[in-house]
């Protein structure tokens, strides 16, 4: 069975840190770029990180310089460390595999294929 299953979500105080893991089963992730988007009630899902199958990695500039997004292609695996958690970056977040192999990274959700079930992450205190 292909899947993409997000792992490591969860309440977080604001200032505080959490490490998602994105892991693929029935297919591979190395020669893709694989994204991270997020949703949050009411709004639309909107990018958030990714990286070119070669390690080029891309942000948003809402998290640039707080989050870091890295792969181990060994584990068919793509992490996103989070730090200095704000309160907007609660939201479920998603991470999904592009269409093609070999492309340059992208941001549009449109360029992903395989998506995520999706892992809650709040940030409160």
């Amino acid at each position: 069975q292909k899947q993409l299953v997000e792992s490591g979500g969860g309440l977080v105080q604001p200032g505080g840190s959490l490490r998602l893991s994105c892991t693929a089963s029935g297919f591979t992730l190395e020669h893709f770029g694989v994204g991270w988007f997020r949703q949050a009630p009411g709004k639309e899902r909107e990018f958030v990180a990714s990286i070119s199958w070669s390690g080029g990695p891309a942000y948003a500039d809402s998290v640039k310089g707080r989050f870091t997004i890295s792969r181990d292609n060994s584990k068919n695996t793509v992490a996103l460390q989070m730090n200095s958690l704000k309160a907007e970056d609660t939201a479920v977040y998603y991470c999904a595999r592009q269409n093609r192999p070999y492309g340059s990274t992208s941001r549009s959700p449109g360029e992903y294929g395989y998506w995520g079930q999706g892992t809650q992450v709040t940030v409160s205190s």
